[in-house]
């Protein structure tokens, strides 16, 4: 393979795709306001849930869990129930998405030192919004009603091991402390979109040299296949690099995502599969040889493995066992790893070394199949 013949094709697609005012557009704008659009528009944060009350015991107790409730800007109060029949009108037409229900001798229990419960109806036609709603209805009782019990008074006499020491539970959340749902989905959007984009930038070139009718003067030329392929992914290469660092400084900028890992390990990881993603590009365009073709199954075969089956907003792991298995075929599931684990975890090589290798193995893969399909015979 000759160098100078490679970068003479890499120079010829770079002038190519400079007068080509769509794919600069798709190249440089595109992934930019995916990543805003998509970083603004996913979130799996619930707050502000709406919430309807029927507060059957009127006391004091009871109030202070509905401004406890309203505290952590988890539940916003939006409608005082006045009788049971209320509450299935409430959810039915949802003007609330969940109700609380305070039964009478609320304030009783809690001062006999026993346990009161209350209900909480949450509208589960949503069920992630429901599961959180729950879980933070749980919290926030349950430490209400420790606050509200009295105080147990204990036996000096006994021993600290007859009494039973409480358990002191104290928990962590390391990585990702506030919970913020973009410091998850950021990472992953970058993968996500970079797998998009890289792919539809490369199915339009050798599809464009057929139905242009230039590929007569590039198989009159004496570059091989191999040649062809690298000098066309060249130019990709570099504006795939350029997006990735636009798009990562956005993600810190922008929504203030941490960097806490190494950048030139993630730079280096990011090469990695932009060849195997615009190597699967050539591929499709040099087997397609028709950029409308090409472009359709660069969206396909992109767009939905990587949103779904890479790990980006479902986790892998409770998936079935066969869409487990499928899911080592989506590229998009290693680089959402490298792109998280740097980001949020400043995991290393030591760590990242099975997701660089797979990359690897696409990288060889994709490029090899579009060598192999590319021919330079017009007829």
């Amino acid at each position: 393979m000759d160098p100078v013949r490679t970068f003479a094709i890499a120079r010829k697609e770079a002038i190519q795709l400079r007068r080509d005012r769509r794919s600069m557009l798709l190249a440089f704008v595109l992934p930019l306001l995916l990543l805003v659009f998509f970083g603004y528009a996913i979130t799996l944060d619930v707050d502000e849930l709406r919430l309807a009350v029927l507060d059957q015991d009127r006391s004091a107790a009871s109030r202070h869990l509905i401004e406890r409730l309203q505290a952590g800007n988890y539940f916003v109060l939006v409608r005082t129930l006045a009788s049971y029949p209320q509450v299935d009108r409430a959810l039915v037409t949802g003007d609330a998405a969940a109700v609380l229900i305070v039964p009478p001798g609320f304030s009783a229990g809690l001062s006999a030192g026993k346990t009161s419960p209350v209900q909480l109806l949450v509208d589960g036609s949503d069920a992630n919004t429901a599961t959180i709603a729950l879980g933070y209805a749980d919290a926030i009782v349950a430490a209400h009603a420790a606050d509200a019990m009295p105080s147990r008074s204990t036996n000096v006499v006994d021993p600290p091991s007859a009494i039973g020491a409480p358990l002191d539970v104290r928990t962590r959340i390391w990585y990702n402390p506030e919970l913020e749902s973009r410091n998850m989905i950021v990472p992953g959007l970058i993968a996500v979109v970079m797998a998009i984009i890289a792919a539809l930038l490369t199915a339009l070139t050798i599809a464009r040299e057929w139905e242009r009718g230039t590929m007569e003067q590039l198989a009159s030329t004496p570059v091989g296949r191999a040649e062809v392929v690298l000098g066309k992914l060249i130019p990709y290469a570099v504006i795939g690099a350029i997006d990735v660092a636009l798009t990562v400084i956005a993600g810190v900028v922008v929504f203030d995502v941490p960097l806490r890992g190494n950048l030139l390990l993630l730079a280096v990881l990011t090469l990695l599969f932009l060849a195997g993603a615009l190597g699967f590009g050539l591929f499709l365009s040099a087997a397609l040889r028709s950029q409308l073709l090409a472009t359709q199954a660069a969206i396909m075969s992109t767009f939905l493995p990587a949103v779904l089956l890479s790990g980006f907003l479902y986790d892998i792991a409770s998936m079935p066992v066969a869409v487990r298995a499928f899911t080592f075929l989506v590229p998009a599931r290693y680089f959402v790893t490298v792109t998280r684990g740097i980001f949020l975890k400043d995991v290393g090589l030591t760590v990242l070394w099975p997701e660089a290798l797979a990359m690897l193995v696409f990288a060889t893969v994709g490029l090899g199949l579009a060598a192999r399909v590319f021919r330079k015979q017009v007829a």
